[in-house]
């Protein structure tokens, strides 16, 4: 019999945006493995749990954890937020699995920031769209141009993860202005500041007003494409259909 690990994207965290799949998970698991401000989002019962965490930047270390304490023969939940295939921990899992024929992974999706983030604003993701992380930790810079001009080229609606920290504060505005090459400064855009989570902020804005604004790792942002409008406040882009 295989050792299970469940790899849970929780969302927001908040216990009513998870899936009843994500619920079921925790509630079988012996042990769960996250960021310390993953576990800290999570109900009263599942912190009755063993809980173990590592910092920021010991991803690889966070997932040895797993490997390891399955081996015991405990079930074990890894959380990510949002969903674990996104930017999360699920193909470090997978890389990391090939060493470990006993343990059979389980990822349990979970609803990303894009999602959750254009639901707070409207409907901006309404058609083809694209996820950019503005974090150059593991990809460089030039390739995150790189990506943010075809995106612009082939008109996406964009969510861009990641778009600040202490580090990387003028990241957006960097963002902003290889995007402006190509599309117009009123096109119609918007951010979201701590999605599902208490002090919930959701803005709309031009692109040219975006350039100049601040915001926060917790803060995920939307930029339309040439058929996003603003509707009484809200942001939407058009599908196509004949009225």
């Amino acid at each position: 019999m295989k050792h299970r690990i469940y790899i849970v994207g929780i969302g927001p965290g908040a216990e009513e945006m998870m899936t009843f799949q994500a619920i079921r998970a925790l509630e079988e698991s012996d042990v769960i493995v996250g960021y310390p401000v993953y576990l800290n989002l999570l109900d009263a019962r599942f912190t009755k749990k063993e809980l173990l965490s590592t910092p920021m930047t010991q991803e690889a270390k966070r997932c040895q954890m797993c490997f390891e304490e399955a081996e015991k023969g405990k079930t074990v939940a890894l959380v990510c937020s949002g969903d674990a295939g996104v930017y999360g921990l699920a193909s470090l899992m997978y890389e990391m699995g090939k060493d470990y024929p006993d343990c059979e992974l389980t990822v349990v999706p979970g609803i990303t920031a894009a999602n959750s983030g254009a639901a707070c604003l409207g409907a901006p993701l309404n058609h083809d769209y694209c996820v950019i992380s503005l974090s150059d930790l593991l990809t460089p810079w030039e390739q995150i141009e790189k990506r943010l001009r075809a995106a612009a080229q082939g008109d996406f609606c964009i969510a861009l993860y990641n778009p600040s920290s202490r580090k990387r504060a003028d990241y957006l505005e960097k963002a902003c202005d290889v995007l402006l090459e190509q599309l117009e400064e009123d096109r119609a855009c918007g951010y979201v500041e701590n999605i599902g989570r208490e002090g919930t902020t959701a803005v709309t804005c031009t692109l040219k007003e975006l350039r100049e604004r601040q915001v926060n790792m917790f803060t995920t942002v939307f930029i339309g494409n040439s058929q996003t409008q603003l509707q009484n406040g809200k942001l939407v882009t058009k599908r196509g259909y004949h009225l």
